[in-house]
């Protein structure tokens, strides 16, 4: 596309990132803003290799501005060259391009978490995330497939721990007994029983291990894995500045999904 026009001083790749995110939070292209910016870049155009990976949504809107006031021209495949800002095709194309990327990412979304829900709800597939205490991961066979089965990857399905087990069931009895979760919380420190992070404390860094509270045992009782059933996209992903967070997804139907049979009841 650049044949005969000039040569490529410089590439930026974002690998492994997201195209919801703005060209701020993205690194590579993080990287290119800030060359952009130099007074004393060598180049005078960008070359985008994809536009449905490079601008998602309005985010094309958003950074056009920015190229002009550096008058850096932006060449993209689908003009076999550059665009001009004073021709609105050229604008609306952008804008389409934008959201048939935003189209892009909301059907593999679809796809992906309608897969899941079938495997989560009839077959009771461990569909990954961090074993619930008193539980452990063991080997459930080859992957069904075939292509990931010949890489070696394998499933994985959830079994009770035996130690940790038997203290779950004792939580749920005593609660069948109509004792309160402060009482049961009580009874656990009094008889010095490792809490969940102290059991596994390299897997729960962020917490002190010293002694079982409320919170962790109400968990437990609330958490539907220990009657056997499966369950799926309790929690969210979002972003607070360039981290990522999870919050759970209270009372919102999938956080409801869930499947029999794949799970030991604890």
């Amino acid at each position: 596309m650049t044949s005969g026009y000039g040569r490529v001083v410089a590439e930026f790749f974002d690998v492994g990132r997201s195209r919801v995110l703005p060209w701020a939070r993205r690194p590579e292209a993080a990287a290119l803003l800030t060359a952009l910016a130099a007074p004393d870049r060598d180049f005078d155009a960008i070359v985008i290799g994809s536009c449905e990976r490079a601008f998602y949504g309005n985010q094309f809107a958003a950074m056009a501005p920015l190229f002009q006031h550096y008058d850096v021209a932006l060449w993209v495949p689908e003009l076999g060259g550059a665009i001009d800002p004073a021709l609105v095709g050229h604008e609306e194309l952008m804008i389409l391009v934008g959201i048939l990327s935003k189209r892009e990412i909301a059907r593999a979304q679809i796809r992906v978490r309608g897969a899941m829900t079938v495997q989560a709800r009839d077959r009771g597939r461990y569909l990954g995330g961090r074993p619930p205490y008193g539980y452990r991961l063991v080997d459930a066979g080859p992957h069904p497939n075939q292509a990931l089965a010949r890489r070696g990857v394998r499933l994985h399905r959830l079994d009770i721990e035996p130690e940790c087990g038997r203290i779950v069931k004792w939580i749920f009895a005593q609660r069948l007994a109509l004792h309160s979760v402060a009482r049961i919380t009580r009874a656990l420190n009094d008889a010095s029983i490792p809490c969940p992070s102290g059991t596994d404390p390299e897997r729960n860094r962020h917490h002190s291990g010293r002694k079982w509270s409320l919170t962790s045992v109400r968990a437990i009782l609330a958490n539907p894995r220990y009657t056997g059933r499966e369950v799926w996209n309790r929690q969210r992903t979002c972003w607070a500045g360039r981290s990522a967070l999870s919050r759970w997804r209270r009372g919102h139907p999938a956080a409801r999904l869930s499947g029999g049979g794949g799970v030991p009841a604890a």
